[in-house]
């Protein structure tokens, strides 16, 4: 299967308008590691989780298959990027203590990534993997979203996004000792950065590929005046799995 880029395209808006994630993921996985002296963030776009992870590990690695999306990377002294795709990647084996994905695994092709994973990690390393759901505002929000996901953009995802839908239950976890979570993502948005969030979604970009138009424009206004004026809290449900 072909490495699949869905976002160099928004790259900067992705930066602006995606999500980071919250302290409590890493203090749930952190104390899973044994050594903090390297670690492997994978497809780490913009590198939000790199740059957190950089504050605990000797060295941090990160690759991304989308030059425009390291672009928009924070440096860090101690954090190196590079691109390169899941499956195949120029690390020594045996070298990492951690190794990350954050709402990128059902880009890949699973076999060929975990196989990687096996070669580059240490014994006793560990792997971790999470995404995040559908965000939730109010219910007539959410239906204009819920809507507006499965029914007009539908022709536009990669059946990839399916794995999201169900919190990669059919995606392939085969290590030892698996630890499940869950968390959230809270957030006090305006109706215009929501709708530049979902303007980030890769259906969106697809569908201005093909009809130079913005899909987004669709909701904009029963959505806008739902939201009324202000900010209102919208929470990401957040989904996790790691094995060492």
């Amino acid at each position: 299967m072909p490495a699949l880029d869905r976002f160099s395209t928004q790259a900067a808006d992705y930066a602006r308008y995606r999500i980071d994630y919250p302290p409590a993921l890493y203090h749930w996985l952190l104390p899973q590691v044994r050594a903090r002296e390297r670690a492997w963030d994978c497809a780490t776009g913009n590198g939000q989780v790199a740059a957190v992870l950089a504050e605990t590990f000797v060295r941090v690695d990160a690759t991304d298959l989308s030059e425009k999306q390291l672009a928009q990377a924070a440096p860090r002294p101690n954090l190196h990027y590079q691109t390169a795709t899941a499956e195949h990647t120029p690390f020594p084996s045996q070298h990492f203590d951690l190794i990350t994905v954050a709402q990128a695994v059902h880009w890949f092709a699973h076999e060929a990534y975990h196989r990687e994973v096996r070669r580059v990690a240490r014994p006793g390393g560990v792997i971790a993997e999470w995404g995040y759901s559908l965000p939730q505002v109010r219910p007539e929000i959410d239906w204009i979203v819920r809507q507006f996901h499965d029914d007009t953009m539908g022709p536009y995802w990669d059946a990839n996004r399916g794995h999201i839908a169900d919190e990669y239950a059919r995606i392939p976890f085969p290590f030892a000792a698996v630890q499940r979570e869950r968390f959230a993502v809270r957030r006090e948005w305006s109706a215009h950065w929501f709708l530049q969030y979902l303007r980030t979604w890769s259906s969106v970009a697809r569908y201005q590929e093909q009809h130079g138009a913005d899909a987004v424009a669709l909701i904009a206004g029963p959505l806008t005046e739902l939201w009324s004026t202000g900010e209102r809290a919208v929470l990401f449900p957040v989904f996790a799995r790691a094995a060492g």
